[in-house]
């Protein structure tokens, strides 16, 4: 047992223009089972990568010479697992490589076929193996959830519970609450660490969020107090000017006026002073906004009507058939393991020709809003984007704001942007539509657990209606009124 610490971390990117990390101190136990967590761009990733070695930084980090990052580079994906596996670890035995699979619910014969037309949790899965294979002081696990179905979150989950000295970066709060026995936050202007499991921080992170908003509402009264207390000085002292005017004794009422004015002066110094400290206060605030959404309501009751369909690929059914029915009360998660059709029945009812038997029926007047699992179709400018769609920009541009986007939204290309801005740009786009009903393709690959907080404020405030697919239990839990099991025919066998 060993603690590794870092001291005094300052890392900017090359191309950067403010640093990620700024005079940061901490330690934690190499055998603790720690959970990090933070917004989205905050260095999650950059930390572990930090203690992996791979950047230069100012600083020091001590008690951990070898650390393991996961995930892995494949350098030649079509070579066979087992040969991959041996290039990443060469050191592991066979009987060792089983264990870790068979752990994981991956059945050996993965280790004779080429690694690229496994399926992307059984990558996923093999990858994480190899990390526990390795001999190091501490495992960097950064989003292992990615790519991986209900099931495949359990068996991970509880794979994980048996190992320890780990980082592990996630949004999966199923997952931390099972698996870590740390939470390390890296809020706005702080990193916290606290004993514990998810559950335990956010019951803080709740009072801790009561206080803040108390705090930021005597901030504003607080600044206005001192902004109109400055005004008023002013405006006395243009008084004493203009009663010079005219006076008899100007010599008395100048030498007055101006020990009058140099202690104004000293009293404006010191209310702008207070300002600029109560300003910057306010925007230390690490506070999660509400946000709004505009449903509408439909003159018929049933919004979507499902009835035997089939989903077909090159003539062959990948899914028995599934039928159900959404009414505006209704908000329905379809569940199912991956490749059983999930994603293809909502782009068949989004209207995209699909081979499948079976009906599907909505009022012709239907407006629905529409977030994709595929985030691919974002190109060009945010403004050409803004331009294109059919909501509100003041809207859209204040939803992104409120979903922690960077303030200078003039982005020329969409494509450089992470998987989790992209999301946010579909989700704001989807927030910001008037519609009936809302279909949302797992809206939550790569959003950070402050902003899954923040969408389930919203579902539960406004209640509408939904159908969506998305693998993270807690989600599931506080939002579905209703789960339909979509069973693929693999699935079945």
């Amino acid at each position: 047992m060993a603690m590794i610490r870092i001291d005094h971390l300052t890392f900017t990117y090359p191309n950067g223009s403010e640093p990620v990390f700024e005079d940061v101190s901490l330690q934690f136990d190499d055998e603790w089972r720690l959970g990090l967590i933070g917004r989205n761009g905050k260095g999650k990733t950059t930390l572990l990568r930090l203690l992996a070695g791979e950047y230069e930084y100012q600083g020091r980090i001590s008690g951990a010479p070898h650390c393991e990052y996961y995930p892995f580079t494949v350098k030649d994906p079509q070579q066979f697992t087992s040969t991959i596996i041996e290039e990443l670890c060469p050191n592991a035995a066979l009987w060792q490589i089983r264990r870790e699979l068979n752990a994981l619910e991956v059945s050996e014969d993965v280790l004779w076929r080429s690694f690229d037309i496994l399926s992307k949790g059984e990558q996923s899965k093999i990858l994480l193996a190899v990390l526990f294979l390795k001999e190091a002081d501490c495992y960097l696990i950064d989003e292992p959830t990615n790519h991986l179905d209900a099931k495949g979150r359990i068996i991970l989950s509880a794979y994980l519970q048996k190992k320890k000295g780990f980082l592990l970066v996630s949004h999966d709060r199923d997952l931390l609450d099972a698996c870590v026995d740390h939470i390390l936050a890296l809020n706005r202007s702080s990193v916290q660490i606290s004993a514990g499991n998810f559950s335990l921080w956010k019951e803080h992170f709740d009072q801790q969020q009561h206080f803040e908003q108390v705090q930021n509402e005597r901030l504003k009264k607080d600044l206005k107090r001192l902004s109109q207390a400055s005004r008023r000085t002013a405006e006395w002292s243009d008084r004493i000017e203009a009663s010079k005017i005219g006076a008899a004794d100007k010599g008395y009422v100048g030498h007055q006026a101006a020990k009058m004015m140099k202690r104004s002066k000293v009293l404006e110094k010191r209310r702008q002073n207070a300002i600029e400290e109560k300003a910057k206060l306010l925007k230390d605030i690490q506070i999660v906004q509400d946000l709004k959404i505009t449903p509408l309501s439909h003159r018929k009751k049933i919004l979507l009507n499902v009835d035997k369909v089939v989903i077909r690929y090159d003539k062959r059914n990948i899914c028995q058939p599934l039928s159900f029915t959404l009414t505006q009360n209704d908000r329905i998660l379809l569940s199912g393991q991956n490749g059983s059709g999930k994603s293809s029945l909502l782009k068949l009812i989004m209207g995209e020709p699909m081979e499948h038997s079976g009906t599907i029926h909505k009022p012709n007047d239907l407006r629905i809003s529409y977030v994709a699992q595929d985030t691919s179709h974002l190109h060009g400018s945010l403004h050409d984007y803004i331009k294109a769609s059919d909501f509100e920009e003041a809207l859209f541009r204040t939803l992104l704001h409120k979903l922690d986007f960077p303030r200078h939204l003039s982005i020329p290309d969409l494509t450089k942007l992470s998987q989790g801005q992209k999301k946010k740009i579909l989700i704001a786009s989807s927030l910001s539509q008037k519609a009936h009903l809302y279909i949302w393709d797992e809206p939550l690959n790569d959003i950070d657990i402050y902003i899954r907080m923040q969408i389930e404020q919203l579902i539960h405030a406004f209640s509408p209606p939904m159908l969506f697919i998305e693998h993270d239990q807690a989600f599931q839990n506080a939002i579905a009124t209703q789960i339909i099991p979509v069973i693929g025919i693999h699935n079945s066998l």
